[in-house]
């Protein structure tokens, strides 16, 4: 009981000096936790043994099985349809699009805990089912929350690490940054250089994760204010829970807009692992690179035009077409318009996407959300126009797989609609709601001991050889 006590004290001194930052950070996960029903560690030290003999057991049964054939096509074409990676957390299918752990979006919005009956679900829940496989009790989510609220305090230098740049540098690349000066307090990388053995990688791991899950919407916040709001910070709210507190952050206070963060967050955290920025996040921690390392890498993927920073692209187009053509655009001035894109050689930006065949189920949660809330503004308006009008366009161009919407096509109407009208922006939300789910796969990757990742690569010449052998 003294030692229990002892670890008590030792807990609220470190709450109290967390700017002291390694110190602190570092002792956190070496302390001995008691078995808590409320103890998100205490589940996960429960079920790690039994998903490592889980994953034994698949190799040892069926190591040799095939689960399909590589062609030339493939190796060219970004690797599309090739299986090649384990990614615990959800499950992207053609048809049916996401499931965390089993669960569609709606059955998600059904089961997962909110603030008020109805609401949105709150994150810190989805977190919670992508770590354990879980559905959690609202108590569960609560202490999680409070969890999270522990560890979200920012060292000041991470804020002067950001002020060092010039205030016209793109918002990811302040966001990536933050995130590379956080890293200074990982706890793997100390525990690594003091010789931890590989069968507790996985302990450091989640105590960087989720200081990392707690601390990116606070860096996220800062460069927003930083970049739009003449430098005026807002402290956090310790009554909210993760989504509200972020919206209260950048300086929203809407119940309306605090729900719609919530939703945001959940349905950007996590699109299984073949996808730029969860790739990269899994490929750069497989070389036993902290959760700090590979989330910076993970978000210099997302910037990227055909990843993350198409949302962006979404909202700018919608207003590029407005401009052009007024917001009561007739679904005839519409047509001419998007193939007055398609053949100046561009996109329609938010539709199609690489792996589904429908419509995302992230834009239609979305358009329920906007149904229910803001059903005559003009831009959503203008979105369900875009519904009617894009996929039969791009059906006739014969060269799209799938000429539906993705979910960038409708999050940044929402965005403008409460206020959050700087598109250059909307990326970083997205980084910040994708740290939940690389985050949460990262831990199951130290915990199932996954290797290094290194695929073969050819030439065309070995190409060219093998192919004409084959013939």
């Amino acid at each position: 009981m003294v030692f229990y006590r002892s670890v008590s004290l030792l807990s609220k001194l470190r709450n109290r000096a967390v700017q002291q930052g390694s110190l602190s950070n570092s002792v956190r996960w070496l302390q001995v936790q008691a078995s808590s029903d409320l103890d998100i560690r205490s589940h996960l030290k429960e079920l790690i043994p039994e998903q490592q003999e889980r994953l034994k057991k698949i190799k040892s049964e069926y190591g040799k099985v095939q689960l399909g054939n590589i062609t030339v096509d493939m190796v060219l074409g970004g690797m599309r349809g090739m299986t090649g990676l384990l990614w615990e957390t959800s499950l992207l299918d053609p048809d049916e699009g996401i499931r965390f752990r089993g669960l569609s979006i709606p059955e998600c919005q059904k089961v997962l805990p909110a603030v008020k009956p109805g609401g949105e679900p709150l994150p810190e829940g989805l977190l919670w089912l992508l770590l354990t496989g879980k559905v959690p009790s609202k108590e569960q989510v609560d202490a999680l929350s409070s969890e999270l609220r522990s560890r979200a305090t920012i060292p000041d230098h991470v804020y002067k690490a950001i002020d060092a740049l010039p205030i016209t540098a793109h918002p990811m690349t302040q966001f990536t940054t933050g995130v590379m000066a956080l890293q200074v307090q990982s706890e793997f990388s100390k525990a690594y250089e003091n010789g931890i053995h590989k069968s507790k990688y996985w302990e450091p791991t989640f105590e960087d994760s989720l200081s990392l899950i707690a601390q990116v919407p606070a860096v996220a916040a800062y460069i927003y204010r930083r970049i739009y709001k003449n430098g005026e910070i807002i402290p956090a709210n310790n009554s909210l829970d993760y989504g509200g507190n972020f919206a209260h952050m950048l300086g929203f206070e809407s119940p309306e807009m605090q729900e719609l963060m919530r939703l945001y967050v959940t349905i950007h955290s996590d699109h299984e692992g073949g996808n730029v920025s969860a790739h990269t996040g899994h490929l750069v921690a497989s070389a036993l690179s902290d959760p700090y390392l590979s989330f910076a890498a993970a978000l210099n993927g997302l910037a990227g035009p055909l990843h993350g920073l198409a949302n962006q692209e979404v909202l700018l187009w919608i207003k590029s077409v407005v401009n052009e053509c007024g917001e009561n655009i007739s679904k005839d001035q519409l047509k001419d318009y998007v193939w007055k894109t398609l053949n100046s050689g561009k996109v329609v930006p938010g539709f199609g996407h690489g792996v589904l065949r429908k419509t995302d189920p992230r834009y239609m949660c979305q358009r329920e959300f906007a149904l229910k809330h803001l059903p005559e503004d003009p831009l959503f308006q203008l979105v369900s126009k875009l519904y009617d009008v894009v996929p039969p366009i791009l059906t006739e161009l014969g060269k799209v797989k799938n000429p539906w919407p993705n979910v960038d096509a409708h999050s940044g109407v929402l965005l403008n609609y409460y206020g959050l009208t700087e598109a250059r922006y909307y990326t970083v939300l997205f980084g910040v709601s994708r740290a939940i789910g690389i985050c949460s796969q990262l831990i199951w990757d130290r915990a199932l001991g996954l290797p290094l990742e290194r695929p073969k690569s050819v030439t065309m010449e070995w190409l060219e050889k093998h192919c004409n052998k084959s013939v």
